[in-house]
C-alpha cells in the first residue's frame, strides 16, 4: 500500500506543470505526502521534530565592493512609463565551493526610501519563485499584462511604504543556483543558513539598510522559513563580531506551521464551506488521527481520497476564484483577479531580454522547481515552538490568513494559535477599510491574528487593497482600526 501511495504521489509532480497552485498542481500537498510517508515508516520520536539545530560555524562573507551599481535595474522591458522608484536585482553568494548563488529582487519606495524599512518576503512551496509569485504575482510594484510583454502598475504594491527584498529561495528556486546539483537536495535547516548568510552579505552589498527596521513576511510553506530564519538571526545577533540584523518583527501569511492542525483545518475547512459531504466528513473525524507520531490507516487514507475527489476541480488556493480556462473571462473572479495571470508571468520571465535586465543567468524560469519540492529531505512536524521562542524574544509576530483559501486555511491558522496557548488581550472584532469590513482581528498576548475577508492563499493578489492596509498596520505595530 505505501509502495503504490508514494507513487501516486511522484506520479502526480510529474504529470502538472508546475504552477504555483496551478490547476492540479499542490506543491505543498506534495512535499507533505512524502515526509508524511518517511514519517510512517520511520516512526520518528515525538521530540525529534521539535528541535532546530544550527551549527555555529563561521558564516562566508564575500567581496561586494561595486556590486550594488552593477545590480541596478536601469529599466524592465515594457515596464509602465513614470516609474519613480530604484529597483535592483543580482546574485548573492552564499557558498562558494559549490558556486551557489541566490538570486534577489529589491523594489524601494517611491517616496522616504531612506526612512522606510525594509523587508524581506519569502514565498514557499517548498520551491517556489518569491520573485515571480510574490513580486510579479502579488505584492510587487508591476503586474504582467496579458500581452506576456508589458507591465502595469500594481498601486497597492507593499514598497508604498516599505522597501521590499524579494529572495529566490532555496538554491535552485527561480533565478536561483548552484553549480553543486546535490545542493538542490535540501531542507529547512540549509535554507535558513543559505537565508542568513545572503542577508549578512547583501546588507555589505547596501550598507545603508545595516541599521534600518528589519521585518520579514511570508506565505503558506514561508511558514517554516520566516520563524526558522527570524530565529537564526536572534540567535547569530549575539555573536558580537558577525553582523547584527535589527529585526523588529515577522508576519506569516496562510501558514503552513504545524501538520496536524494543517490536515484538521483544512477537512474542517472543506466541510463548513460545502464542498464535502456530512459522510466525508464524519469518516475522517472517525478514522483520522492526524497528531505527532499518529498511524495513518487505510481507513484514513481512503475517506482523504474521497474529499479530494469531491473537492473536484475547484481552484484550491482561492475556492471562489474560476479556473485559467478560455472562458474564465466569462467568469471573473469575485476579487478581480485574472486566473491566468502565472501564465504571463512564465512567459515574461522566459524572455531573453527581460533575464538580461535583471541580471539574471540565462534560464527556463518555473514557478516552482519540481525536483526540490519532490527532494526536500526533512521538515519540522511543526515549528510552533520556535514561534513561541519568537513571541517571548520582544519581536512583533503577526499571523495573517486570506479566508477563502481551502490549502492552508483560516481554520488551520485558528487552530494552530489554539495550541500556542496564548491569552486574549484584545478580543476579536472586525477592522475596516473603505466603509467595509476588511477582515478580522485578535489580539494575543505576543501574537496578533488578523484575517483578510474575500482572500485566498495569495492575500495581495486577490485583495491588494486590504492587504496593503494590514501590511502597514503590522509595519506601525498597531491593530488594524475598526472605523
Amino acid at each position: 500500500m505505501k509502495i503504490v501511495f508514494q507513487l501516486s504521489v511522484h506520479f502526480s509532480l510529474l504529470v502538472f506543470v508546475s504552477c504555483y497552485g496551478g490547476n492540479g498542481y499542490d506543491p505543498l500537498e506534495n512535499a507533505l505526502k512524502i515526509q508524511r510517508s518517511r514519517r510512517s515508516e520511520q516512526k520518528h520520536a515525538s521530540n525529534e521534530d521539535h528541535t532546530t539545530d544550527y551549527s555555529t560555524s563561521p558564516v562566508y562573507m564575500g567581496p561586494q565592493d561595486g556590486l550594488k551599481e552593477a545590480d541596478k535595474i536601469s529599466e524592465l522591458p515594457g515596464q509602465p512609463a513614470g516609474t519613480n522608484f530604484d529597483q535592483y536585482s543580482g546574485y548573492v553568494t552564499v557558498d562558494p565551493n559549490h558556486g551557489r548563488a541566490l538570486f534577489y529582487y529589491l523594489a524601494e519606495s517611491p517616496v522616504n526610501s531612506s526612512t522606510n524599512p525594509l523587508v524581506l518576503w519569502l514565498n514557499g512551496g517548498p520551491g517556489c519563485s518569491s520573485f515571480g509569485n510574490g513580486a510579479m504575482m502579488e505584492l510587487g510594484p508591476f503586474r504582467v499584462n496579458p500581452d506576456n510583454t508589458t507591465l502595469s502598475r500594481n498601486k497597492y504594491a507593499w514598497n508604498n511604504v516599505a522597501n521590499v527584498l524579494f529572495l529566490e529561495s532555496p538554491a535552485g528556486v527561480g533565478f536561483s543556483y548552484s553549480n553543486t546539483s546535490s545542493d538542490y537536495i535540501t531542507d529547512d535547516v540549509q535554507t535558513a543558513k543559505d537565508s542568513y548568510t545572503f542577508l549578512v552579505n547583501w546588507l555589505e552589498r547596501f550598507p545603508e539598510y545595516k541599521t534600518r527596521d528589519f521585518y520579514i513576511t511570508g506565505e503558506s510553506y514561508a511558514g517554516h522559513y520566516v520563524p526558522q530564519l527570524a530565529q537564526l538571526i536572534l540567535q547569530n545577533n549575539k555573536i558580537t563580531n558577525q553582523t547584527v540584523i535589527n529585526l523588529k518583527g515577522i508576519a506569516l501569511g496562510n501558514a503552513y506551521i504545524d501538520d496536524e492542525t494543517a490536515n484538521t483545518g483544512m477537512f474542517d475547512y472543506f466541510w463548513t464551506h460545502a464542498i464535502i459531504s456530512d459522510e466525508i466528513h464524519e469518516g475522517i473525524i472517525s478514522n483520522c488521527n492526524f497528531s505527532m507520531g499518529a498511524a495513518t490507516t487505510k481507513a484514513c487514507l481512503d475517506y482523504q481520497m474521497q474529499a479530494y475527489s469531491a473537492k473536484s476541480n475547484i481552484y484550491f488556493y482561492d475556492i471562489y476564484t474560476p479556473l485559467c480556462s478560455p472562458f474564465s473571462s466569462s467568469t471573473p473572479s469575485i476579487s478581480g483577479f485574472d486566473p491566468c495571470t502565472e501564465n504571463y508571468i512564465q512567459e515574461y520571465l522566459n524572455t531573453p531580454a527581460v533575464q538580461q535586465s535583471l541580471h539574471a543567468k540565462p534560464v527556463q524560469w518555473e514557478s516552482c522547481n519540481v525536483l526540490i519540492n519532490l527532494s526536500w529531505k526533512d521538515m519540522p512536524f511543526t515549528v510552533l515552538p520556535v514561534i513561541q521562542d519568537l513571541m517571548t524574544s520582544g519581536i512583533s509576530v503577526w499571523i495573517f490568513s486570506g479566508d477563502t483559501d481551502g490549502r492552508v486555511s483560516v481554520t488551520s491558522s485558528r487552530y494552530s494559535i489554539n495550541k500556542l496557548q496564548t491569552s486574549v488581550k484584545i478580543p476579536w472584532y472586525p477592522w475596516m477599510y473603505q466603509g467595509e469590513v476588511g477582515g478580522y482581528v485578535v489580539g494575543y498576548d505576543n501574537l496578533t491574528f488578523v484575517t483578510i475577508r474575500g482572500a485566498g492563499h495569495f492575500v495581495p493578489s486577490y485583495q491588494p487593497g486590504r492587504a496593503l492596509a494590514f501590511f502597514t498596520s503590522f509595519l506601525e505595530g498597531k491593530l488594524p482600526t475598526n472605523h
